[in-house]
């Protein structure tokens, strides 16, 4: 038998990464594989994706370039070169604009699962775009010569410290709420929020500049008349930004589930080198250390924008795909429908003519003078038998479309649940459901037709994770386990750890139109006990109690087709 772990991101479990992983766990040792093949994966929002092995390792790959690369430029960080007053204006613009991006993309997020973590980071982005944009329009030579606003020394160096505060604060926000935040309602709700969060924004940049600007006689000074001569002041604030950018590194090395936290980290790696810099060798501008490290900022701003566009070029195919194959179902089904509509028509056609031939020729017979009584009673026996003829075809049409469609019908029921755990996993993401499945492997298909066994495992599922949204997000955890017994009954049994279903409710959990949820149908039990029991199974509730219920699928073996 093998057991599989698929943790959401509330989930307890002990897997390597986020989202629905899955672990064969063959012996107590046995190491943690990677999710499922990213062709049958397709998520709904980037930012719950989990991290596959493939993409930490590029992860890894350009941390250790970038780490190299700052390596070899440390001995020469003090030699000082030319002035290239445009480098500022084109670069940070350039970072703006990125950063400005990567913002409405997460705001796009935000909008399809509105989650307060994901707003935070969004808005992190807002004010690293707004505070390096207006940190360019304050460098001396940039756009002026002594800068469009503040006062050409201080002015800049403070809108670098309010922009390298606010990124990192933003992403501790993100890291220490993103697994408890309660997502909201797509819509407008979502659009009203992030409308809030551009308002305060604006108004807090607003504030914060003209403190660093119009004010900043009354601030402490970085420069002593001359960029070339700083203040002790310069090589503590970047130490203790350093200190900062790698508090919020090491929260989200902590807590790291998903691509967004992996991809931020490294976007926080590049930026330590423009610390580091100034602290080992010189914050003085224009010196090769300096370049270097605006050079390592704008490659960090990237990172993520190139991600998000990459993951969102492969979401897109995939939904591509899946449109093209529904399409494709759609004018098979199409074709079906016509050839049995088709089928009818031709078949029923001539005892329907017989009919209306004889009874057109029995009013005759009704109108004339003397009827013959004996040619009537003819008639009516030829309507008769054609009435019962057309009532042969019906029958007979439909057993052969029932015996076309469920006929010899078998589904393997360990696929069928691993399918629907794909499904469902963007339900188990949000609700922050930890999956369990222990299937025993090696088991005969059912004789139940596969799209019906996956509605029916959709259902127990669902209900299953509806009855867990009001216990801690720690404890929601859904089970499957498969077994055979005596070698023809195949056993799929359903767990939640939710509140359970009241004694007085048990009784009448499969009856239709009744259900304990609010705006629930009630149809959903019914309807797959009998889809079960049509096929010689049972679908049973096995115990339900204040730790969870259990709900079991028993079903009989397909037999095998035997070959003419």
């Amino acid at each position: 038998m093998s057991q599989r772990k698929f943790m959401g991101l509330g989930g307890g479990a002990t897997a390597s990464g986020p989202g629905i992983a899955r672990a064969s766990q063959r012996s107590a040792n046995a190491a943690a594989e990677p999710p499922y093949d990213d062709e049958q994966e397709f998520p709904l929002i980037i930012a719950n994706m989990p991290a596959t092995p493939r993409q930490k390792a590029w992860a890894v790959g350009i941390a250790v370039l970038l780490i190299v690369l700052a390596a070899a430029i440390a001995p020469f960080a003090r030699i000082q070169l030319g002035q290239i007053n445009g480098f500022v204006p084109v670069l940070q613009t350039a970072l703006a604009l990125a950063e400005f991006i990567t913002a409405a993309l997460l705001f796009a997020q935000f909008s399809i699962q509105p989650q307060r973590a994901l707003l935070a980071l969004a808005s992190g982005y807002v004010f690293s775009g707004s505070f390096a944009f207006l940190q360019t329009l304050a460098f001396p030579n940039g756009y002026a010569t002594a800068g469009v606003i503040g006062n050409g020394l201080d002015s800049p160096a403070w809108l670098y410290v309010l922009w390298h505060t606010a990124f990192p604060a933003a992403i501790l926000v993100y890291g220490f709420t993103k697994d408890h935040s309660a997502a909201g309602r797509p819509g407008r709700p979502a659009i009203a929020a992030i409308a809030l969060a551009f308002g305060c924004i604006a108004a807090t940049v607003a504030a914060l500049t003209w403190m660093v600007t119009a004010k900043a006689e009354f601030l402490p000074s970085f420069y002593v008349n001359d960029v070339r001569h700083q203040t002790p002041l310069g090589n503590q604030v970047n130490l203790i930004l350093l200190l900062w950018n790698l508090t919020a590194l090491t929260v989200l090395f902590a807590r790291m589930r998903t691509i967004l936290d992996l991809w931020l980290m490294v976007t926080l790696l590049a930026y330590l080198p423009n610390f580091l810099v100034a602290i080992i060798g010189s914050s003085v501008r224009f010196t090769i250390g300096w370049y270097a490290a605006r050079g390592f900022v704008l490659v960090g701003s990237c990172m993520l924008l190139t991600v998000l566009l990459i993951e969102t070029m492969f979401i897109y195919s995939r939904l591509a795909s899946v449109i093209a194959l529904q399409r494709r179902e759609r004018a098979n089904r199409l074709l079906s429908i016509d050839a049995v509509t088709g089928a009818i028509a031709h078949e029923l056609r001539s005892p329907l003519g017989a009919i209306s031939l004889n009874a057109a020729t029995g009013l005759s017979h009704l109108r004339a003078a003397s009827p013959e009584l004996d040619e009537l009673e003819n008639i009516l026996c030829d309507i008769e038998a054609d009435g019962g003829r057309a009532a042969d075809i019906i029958s007979s049409i439909r057993e052969m479309t029932i015996k076309t469609a469920r006929g010899g019908a078998s589904a393997n029921v360990e696929d069928i649940a691993e399918l629907t755990l794909r499904l469902l996993k963007h339900d188990l993401l949000a609700n922050g459901v930890s999956v369990t499945t222990e299937l025993q492997g090696n088991i005969p298909p059912v004789a139940l037709d596969g799209t019906e066994l996956q509605q029916i495992v959709l259902n127990l599922c669902k209900n299953a994770i509806d009855a867990m949204s009001s216990v801690p997000a720690d404890q929601r955890e859904l089970r499957l386990k498969t077994a055979l017994d005596g070698g023809a009954t195949v056993h799929l049994s359903v767990e939640d750890s939710g509140t359970g279903i009241t004694p007085r409710h048990q009784e009448r959990i499969f009856d239709p139109f009744f259900t304990t949820k609010q705006g629930g149908m009630g149809l959903g039990l019914a309807i797959s006990s009998n889809l079960v029991a049509r096929c010689g199974g049972r679908l049973r509730l096995v115990k339900s109690d204040v730790r969870g219920s259990v709900f079991e699928l028993e079903m009989p073996i397909s037999a095998p087709t035997s070959s003419q």
